[in-house]
């Protein structure tokens, strides 16, 4: 019964703070204002700011590893299938449902 009480205590304590994943805006040393968000990244909350910051991100590969409409890869690892690849959506190749 002691250890249902700490779970419970536990669980009391840790999930509020899983609940709340809303972002919260902030105001930057220069006088924007972002939002941050719970994963770690930000964004501004004036809309042409945010695009101006996208157009600058896009110019850099490391945004570019691995394009939303690609197949394949996981978590860095394997290959991964563009559109138009022969592979592309090629389903098993088990043989069982053709």
């Amino acid at each position: 019964m002691a250890r249902f009480s700490l779970l419970c205590c536990l669980l009391a304590a840790v999930l509020p703070a899983w609940a709340d994943n809303a972002p919260i805006e902030a105001t930057t040393a220069s006088g924007d204002k972002v939002l941050l968000q719970p994963n770690g990244r930000w964004r501004y909350v004036d809309p042409q700011k945010e695009a101006a910051a996208k157009q600058i991100a896009d110019q850099y590969p490391e945004n570019h590893l691995r394009p939303e409409a690609a197949q394949g890869g996981w978590m860095g690892l394997g290959r991964t299938v563009m559109p138009g690849d022969k592979d592309y959506n090629r389903g098993s190749l088990s043989g069982k449902g053709r």
